[in-house]
Parts: structure tokens; sequence; C-alpha cells
């Protein structure tokens, strides 16, 4: 099957007025604290309960307050996508993402070379949608408007986070690059995460328009 990758299906627009789940808010801004060397890694040096994940990995902090201040458009709420991809939420409405026999579903637009490149072991920072929402997704999103590809994902699994690497210096750790790093990387102490990363293992690529025939049928 060739893959349907292009421009967004006739008849969707842009709409400004939709704010992704996943996206910050002005209100949500908040200091990210002093961050030291402790073992081997980083810590904040006033941390508190619930600031790294289930394997110990420490993360950005941010404020949660959705739908107050202006919406920062191209900025991602770090504990919303991290909850987006857990959960398989929809990373624009946050309701369930789309489920089939087929999978879950996923649109990809960071490759320019082509469909032959999405291949398994593909890694991507952005959660999963719903139909209705990866259809208005094609024509409001500047990542996908130009190109993407969707996919049905049958297994998936986190592989890392991006983030912030560190690396000592003296008396208070060295903040050097930013890249994502593998839950088995020996750095995975020394990143201050800000995105889940997730790995899609198996999946077809699926054409999005049939796609939204389909949801529309059974809905």
């Amino acid at each position: 099957m060739t893959a349907p990758v292009g421009r967004p299906p006739l008849g969707v627009f842009p709409q400004p007025d939709v704010v992704p789940y996943i996206a910050r808010w002005s209100s949500e801004n908040r200091p990210s604290g002093v961050v030291v060397v402790k073992g081997l890694g980083i810590a904040y040096a006033d941390e508190g309960a619930y600031e790294r994940d289930d394997l110990g990995v420490l993360w950005k902090r941010i404020g949660w307050s959705p739908g107050k201040g202006r919406p920062e458009f191209g900025q991602v709420h770090f504990l919303r996508q991290r909850r987006a991809m857990r959960k398989r939420l929809c990373q624009v409405c946050g309701g369930p993402s789309d489920r089939t026999s087929e999978g879950t579903l996923w649109l990809v637009g960071e490759d320019p070379d082509g469909p032959e490149l999405w291949k398994p072991g593909y890694v991507t920072t952005h959660p999963p949608l719903c139909v209705p929402c990866a259809v208005t997704s094609v024509g409001a999103c500047p990542h996908l408007r130009k190109r993407y590809v969707a996919l049905r994902v049958r297994a998936f699994a986190p592989a890392g986070v991006h983030g912030v690497l560190y690396r000592p210096g003296g008396l208070f750790p060295v903040a050097y690059g930013a890249d994502g790093v593998t839950f088995e990387s020996p750095h995975i102490g020394w990143v201050l995460a800000s995105q889940l990363i997730m790995e899609l293992q198996e999946f077809t690529v699926v054409d999005l328009e049939a796609e939204h025939a389909a949801y529309l049928r059974r809905t």
C-alpha cells in the first residue's frame, strides 16, 4: 500500500481557537529551582514528592492551570504530554485517542524524506490522537500541514525522555545541551526531563481520509 503522505484533506482549515491539551498556558510557568548533584545524577535542592517519575527520572517543574492566561502554542506542558503518552490520550482534546483492532492512531510529520523511512523502532514525543482531532490537526498544525503520515500502531512502549542534559561542574552541575536519552542510558540520571519519548514498534501506514470516513460510519 502506498503511504498517504501529503497535504490536509479537502475541507479542513486551520482553527486557531483550538488549544491542544498538551499546550502550555502562560499561567503555568514556574521557576525551575536550583539543580544540584546528588549521587550519580541531579536533583532539586528542595526536591519534593512527585518530582520524579516511577523510574526515578527528574522532571522539569511546571504549574497546572489550563485555560488561565494565554495559550503558548508550540510550548509543551511537560506533565500533560507525559500523561497523554502513558494513558493514550488525544494530544489535542485530552480525551481517549482512537483505538481499533488495527491499533492506536498516531500522526507523525517530522521526517521530510518520505514514507520509506517510517519503520519499526521510530520514536516520537507526539502523543496519539482521536480521528476528529487528527483531521483538524493536519490543517491547523504547522508541524503537519505540509507533510504527515497517519499510523495505526499496534505495539509501542516508553523508550526514554527528552530534556536538558547536565554534567558535574564544581559546586553545581552544568547544563550543556538538550537531547533524548533512553532509559537504559548511563546519562539518564543527568537529564532534567521535559517530554516522554515513545517508541512505535509495530504499525501500519493508513489513509487519514479513509480513517475519518470509517469513524463517521461507526459513530
